[in-house]
C-alpha cells in the first residue's frame, strides 16, 4: 500500500519515500531517465558468454507453484548459476516487501514476479532494468500479441517478459442454464434477459456474482468495452475517466442487474463463494483465462457440466474482450547480474521446454502465439468441459484484447480503493454509478497529493 502524502510534492521526491530509486547505474547500461529504468546497451556475445559462464547466484521472487521445474531446467543449461527461488508473498503482499527493499538499498531480488498493472510504479522508480539490449529481446514482440507488447514497453524500452495473461470469456453450468430454459448470451442484452430468466426459474440462485471486492474484474469489463479509465504519460502526468460513455454504459448494466437483484454480490475467493460454484448457486462465472484451471479444482463435483464462451459484447457481432490478471518477470534495476538476471527472465518464458511447462503443469495461461498453438496445449479437451477445447477459445480471445491500455503509476491503491467505495454501493445493490463517480474523484484527489498532475 503506499503511503499517503498531506501535501502535494515533486515526483522525484515522492517517489524517493514511495519506492525507493534504484541507487545504481549498471555498466553494462547508460544513465538512467525519468521514464524509467537504466537504458540498455546491446550485449556483446562475449560479455554474455561470460556472465553465463561464471559462478553467479540469482534471487528470484516468485509466487507461481512448482516454478523449481522451469528453474532446474535453466540451471541444467547454465550450470554455473545458481537461482534461489524465494516466495515473498502473493501480490501485494510481496510488492510491499519489494518496496521496503528498494527504499533500505539492499535486500531487493533480481528476477521479480510483477502483474503488468503494477509495472508501471515500479517503472515509475528506476527500479527495472530496461532488457531491450539483452540477449534474444529484440526476437520477443513477435511472439506476442500487440496488447501484450504494450503492456511491457513504454518509449521502446522493455521492462518485463511475459508469463502468462489473462484474456477475459465466460464460464457457465451448460445444464443449469439448459434446464432453466436459457442459451449462454452472446450478448449483455441477451445476458440481462437470461440473468432475469434463470432467476426466475431458480429463486435460490442467479446467473452469476458481481463481487465488490474485485476491482480487476470491473475495469476488466470496462476494458472489453473500449473504456480508457486510465491514462498515464510516464512521467508526471496521471488521467483518471470513469465518465466515458463505454465506462458509463458498463456501470450502468450491472446496476440495473443487481437492483433487479438478477445477480449476486458475493465477495469472490471466500468460501462462500467457492461453495457457490460447487453447489449451483451461480451458474456463470465471467472469468479469465486462468479460470478454466481454477474451477476445476474448486468444483471438482460439478465435473462434465461447465462450457466456455466468449465474453458478451455490447455490440452483437462484436468480438472485443478485456484482460484480467497475467504476470512479467522483471529485473531490479539494482541488481549486481544484471545479464544473468535478464537471461533467467527471458529463458523461463521463452524456451519451448519451460514455457510449454508453464503451460501444460502450472496451467499458466501462455501469452506466445507459439504455445498457445502447440497441439498439446490448444487441442486440450478436459472432460470438466465435456471435452470441449477451452483453451482454443480463450487463444481466440487472447487476439481480440485493446492494445490501448493504460495503467496508473499507483494501482494498489486503486484497487483497495474501489473496494472501500464501489464494495458498499455493489453490496447495497445501489447508486453504483454515483460510486463511480466518487471514486474518481478520490484517485484524482491521492494522484495530485502524490505530486502528479491531473489531467
Amino acid at each position: 500500500m503506499f503511503e499517503i502524502v498531506s501535501k502535494p510534492i515533486g515526483r522525484r521526491a515522492a517517489l524517493a519515500g514511495l519506492f525507493g530509486a534504484s541507487a545504481f547505474v549498471l555498466s553494462s547500461c547508460s544513465g538512467g531517465s525519468d521514464d524509467g529504468g537504466p537504458s540498455a546497451e546491446p550485449v556483446s556475445e562475449d560479455a554474455f558468454k561470460t556472465a553465463m559462464d561464471t559462478d553467479t547466484t540469482l534471487t528470484f521472487w516468485t509466487w507461481v507453484p512448482d516454478i523449481q521445474k522451469e528453474v532446474d531446467l535453466f540451471t541444467a543449461t547454465y550450470p554455473k548459476i545458481k537461482v534461489d527461488v524465494v516466495n515473498a508473498g502473493q501480490g501485494l503482499d510481496q510488492y510491499t516487501a519489494l518496496r521496503t527493499a528498494l527504499r533500505a538499498g539492499t535486500g531487493a531480488p533480481d528476477v521479480v514476479q510483477i502483474e503488468y498493472q503494477y509495472l508501471s510504479s515500479f517503472i515509475l522508480g528506476d527500479n527495472l532494468l530496461d532488457l531491450s539490449g539483452s540477449n534474444g529481446y529484440d526476437q520477443l514482440s513477435a511472439q506476442y500479441p500487440d496488447w501484450v507488447n504494450a503492456q511491457i514497453t513504454r518509449d521502446g524500452k522493455i521492462y518485463g517478459v511475459p508469463q502468462d495473461i489473462g484474456p477475459m470469456g465466460m464460464l457457465y453450468r451448460e445444464d443449469l442454464l439448459t434446464a432453466a430454459g436459457v442459451q449462454a448470451p452472446t450478448t449483455w442484452a441477451e445476458f440481462a434477459t437470461a440473468a432475469e430468466t434463470y432467476r426466475a426459474a431458480n429463486p435460490s440462485s442467479y446467473l452469476t456474482d458481481l463481487p465488490p471486492n474485485q476491482a480487476g474484474q470491473m475495469i476488466g469489463f470496462m476494458w472489453a468495452n473500449g473504456a480508457k479509465p486510465f491514462t498515464y504519460d510516464g512521467a508526471e502526468t496521471v488521467g483518471i475517466d470513469f465518465s466515458s460513455a463505454e465506462a458509463t454504459e458498463v456501470i450502468e448494466f450491472w446496476q440495473d442487474l443487481a437492483q433487479r437483484d438478477l445477480v449476486a454480490v458475493d465477495p469472490d475467493f471466500t468460501d462462500q463463494w467457492y461453495q457457490g460454484l460447487s453447489q449451483g448457486t451461480y451458474a456463470s462465472w465471467l472469468t479469465a483465462a486462468w479460470g478454466p484451471v481454477f474451477l476445476q479444482g474448486t468444483a471438482e463435483n460439478t465435473s462434465g457440466s461447465w462450457r466456455a464462451a466468449q465474453l458478451p459484447q455490447f455490440t452483437a457481432g462484436g468480438t472485443a474482450t478485456g484482460n484480467w490478471g497475467g504476470s512479467t518477470d522483471a529485473v531490479i534495476a539494482s541488481s549486481p547480474n544484471p545479464i544473468a538476471a535478464a537471461e533467467l527472465a527471458r529463458w523461463i518464458n521463452v524456451e519451448e521446454q519451460p514455457a510449454t511447462l508453464f503451460a501444460t503443469e502450472q496451467f499458466l495461461f501462455p501469452p506466445s502465439r507459439t504455445v498457445q498453438e502447440a497441439p498439446e496445449f490448444i487441442d486440450a479437451a478436459p472432460e470438466f468441459y465435456g471435452g470441449q477445447e477451452v483453451n482454443k477459445l480463450f487463444t481466440e480471445a487472447a487476439a481480440n484484447v485493446d492494445t490501448e491500455f493504460e495503467w496508473l503509476p499507483f494501482m494498489d491503491y486503486v484497487y483497495s480503493s474501489y473496494e472501500d467505495v464501489m464494495g458498499p454501493a455493489i453490496t447495497g445493490r445501489g447508486d453504483m454509478k454515483g460510486a463511480l463517480a466518487t471514486w474518481e474523484a478520490q484517485l484524482k484527489t491521492y494522484a495530485q497529493e502524490q505530486g502528479f498532475t491531473v489531467q
